[in-house]
């Protein structure tokens, strides 16, 4: 047992995080930064920084350092998540320590690092270049904190492959790649496959969700950590949800296509693996979880695709035929969200996974209406398998007009219900609207507000858009 145990904290260590990065050629600057300029360049963009900054820019703070005594100190100034949570101006010590002042960073360095880290410090603040930073590109982290709003601190990329590579896996686990991919199998190739795969989808991102809000576990500690992403550096870290959907995706794909289209097993089950090996590693390059995060987040996936693969014919047979199908969804999607989040402390968590039950109820309802009225029915069991269709430039032009026009009903679904429902729903709660980012943090306004906006956007995409294409004859 003890032996498992060094194991477990090895595998969480945030140090073999950092050795990852390095290896993919991130590095901190070991600079003090210039707030002022996080305005000035975009997320990501490459740039090339410049010596003998001026005295007007307002320093903000040291990059990741290494080593045992600043992780020490990191993990002392971060706290518990719960905390952060409380007070949104501390969220940056999960992980990060750019929401301190100079002064204050400059010392606890100092007292950490000695003579040897002041004149670095010194060689910074004179604005001499870190050797180690000139040998590569200087970016920002990518998207701000989505609690604080803390555009996190600049650092080395020495490899632009593996960056871009690793930023489009961490991508696929983000809300543009869901709205955009699910609605691309369900207007291009299979609706039935792509409503059962909402299922598994929503089922593992609300378990993931719920187990990180019962174990609570920080984000790994910045130093010696880089941040490469900031957007969800305040939630919590055990599972990752990004490895669960990571996962999940890929091989309930394979699992529910290779006996219902005809391509190479092989294939399909190549790249599946491809994409959750993307996808889990990615997170740890971004600093976002440890390796241990990242593995749990692949077991559990593995675990409740094991469980809800050989009941998806009953779940989705009950939402096509069910006369009372309607009210269980709304019913059950609704009390899932109540039932997870009654804490007393605001969450991006849970508006995320409200957002999540809401997408998943708003298909499910599509569904059952699709089939009472007759529309998009499936390919009857004596044709299939089905045959890929052959691709060409007809083909190709008719799926990205489809994609083009759908997500746009799509995008502006969910801004004309946004624009309605929280002013209602802060009317009816009785919470103010002049703020609407502290409005939103309210359980009463966040959960319907979240429920009903993208309800609708998951009933339209199985609905109303299939609908636009027959009148368009796109279908």
């Amino acid at each position: 047992m003890e032996r498992l145990q060094q194991q477990f904290r090895y595998l969480q260590d945030p140090n073999l995080v950092a050795r990852f990065q390095r290896i993919c050629g991130v590095r901190g600057t070991g600079s003090l930064n210039a707030a002022s300029r996080a305005h000035s360049h975009n997320n990501g963009a490459f740039y090339h920084r410049v010596s003998g900054e001026t005295g007007s820019e307002s320093s903000a703070g040291i990059g990741a350092g290494e080593g045992e005594n600043v992780q020490t100190a990191a993990l002392g100034l971060r706290g518990r998540t719960s905390d952060l949570k409380h007070d949104p101006d501390k969220a940056c010590r999960n992980g990060a320590a750019g929401g301190e002042t100079a002064e204050v960073r400059v010392g606890l360095r100092a007292e950490l690092s000695g003579s040897a880290g002041s004149e670095d410090r010194r060689g910074s603040q004179n604005g001499s270049e870190d050797p180690e930073s000139s040998r590569g590109s200087t970016v920002k982290p990518l998207r701000k904190n989505s609690l604080t709003g803390d555009v996190g601190q600049e650092f080395v990329i020495e490899n632009r492959f593996l960056y871009y590579l690793f930023t489009f896996g961490t991508e696929l686990g983000n809300e543009f790649f869901y709205i955009t991919f699910f609605p691309f199998l369900m207007w291009n190739l299979d609706a039935f496959i792509s409503r059962r795969l909402v299922i598994i989808w929503v089922w593992v991102m609300y378990l993931g969700q719920c187990t990180k809000d019962v174990v609570r576990w920080s984000r790994p500690a910045s130093p010696p950590v880089v941040k490469v992403e900031m957007f969800y550096n305040s939630e919590y870290s055990m599972p990752s949800t990004h490895a669960m959907s990571g996962t999940a995706i890929p091989f309930a794909l394979f699992c529910m296509t290779y006996s219902r289209w005809e391509y190479p097993t092989p294939l399909g089950f190549s790249l599946a693996l491809c994409w959750c090996l993307l996808v889990c590693s990615s997170r740890v390059y971004m600093g976002m979880h440890s390796v241990l995060d990242v593995i749990a987040g692949f077991l559990y996936s593995v675990l409740i695709l094991f469980f809800f693969l050989p009941v998806l014919d009953l779940i989705d047979g009950f939402n096509l035929t069910c006369r009372f199908a309607p009210l269980l969804i709304v019913s059950l999607h609704l009390g899932l969200g109540l039932f997870s989040f009654t804490l007393d402390t605001w969450s991006t968590s849970r508006g995320d996974t409200a957002q999540i039950l809401g997408t998943g109820a708003g298909v499910a309802l599509a569904s059952h209406v699709n089939y009472r009225l007759g529309l998009m029915p499936d390919p009857p069991p004596d044709q299939l398998p089905l045959a890929l269709p052959v691709f060409s430039a007809g083909l190709v032009g008719m799926a990205v007009l489809r994609l083009v026009l759908g997500v746009l009903v799509l995008v502006g679904t969910r801004a004309l219900m946004k624009a309605v429902t929280i002013p209602l729903v802060c009317w009816v709660s009785g919470v103010p609207a002049g703020d609407v980012r502290k409005a939103r943090q309210h359980m009463e306004v966040e959960l319907p507000y979240r429920y009903i906006v993208y309800g609708a956007v998951g009933f339209n995409v199985l609905f109303l858009v299939p609908l636009l294409f027959t009148f368009l004859h796109l279908l």
